[in-house]
């Protein structure tokens, strides 16, 4: 199982990671970060962002998750220190108990509704500040980086 289990999301400011399940997200401006961090890396989807994606993802092995799926099964496969869980909702609250660490980007966008960063009840943790990383060529966009505190 990898000692890295990374949240990477690019949100809106009211917390919305797209306007539905089926959107095909054009408003990100964080993709080459994205890229350069996840380079070399196992990358764990639900099938609906699977299915929002337009551009394949050279470089890192995709692994797209059902709901039937068992998220420690998952993760005892990969052999990689570091893996990303890269959405949608469903994923990123079936996997929060394994995260360590939560990279986010706010986008200066409110939804007002939309699908939520975690669409299922999740237990309450502490973060830790961990680094504040400018999104190239982008004027007040930055990425949070946090550690989970687990309890």
């Amino acid at each position: 199982m990898p000692s890295e289990i990374i949240l990477i999301a690019a949100v809106t400011v009211d917390g919305f990671i797209a306007r539905h399940s089926s959107e095909i997200i054009t408003w990100t401006k964080d993709l080459p970060l994205f890229k350069k961090q996840t380079m070399g890396y196992p990358l764990i989807m639900g099938s609906n962002t699977k299915n929002t994606i337009t551009s394949e993802l050279k470089g890192r092995e995709v692994i797209v998750v059902k709901r039937s799926d068992n998220p420690r099964d998952i993760l005892k496969k990969i052999s990689s220190k570091k893996c990303f869980v890269v959405g949608g909702g469903k994923t990123y609250s079936r996997f929060y108990p394994f995260l360590t660490d939560i990279y986010l980007t706010p986008h200066p966008h409110i939804f007002g509704e939309g699908v939520p960063l975690f669409s299922d009840k999740i237990k309450s943790s502490k973060l830790t500040f961990v680094k504040l990383v400018e999104v190239p060529q982008q004027v007040g966009i930055y990425q949070y980086q946090y550690k989970i505190i687990k309890a």
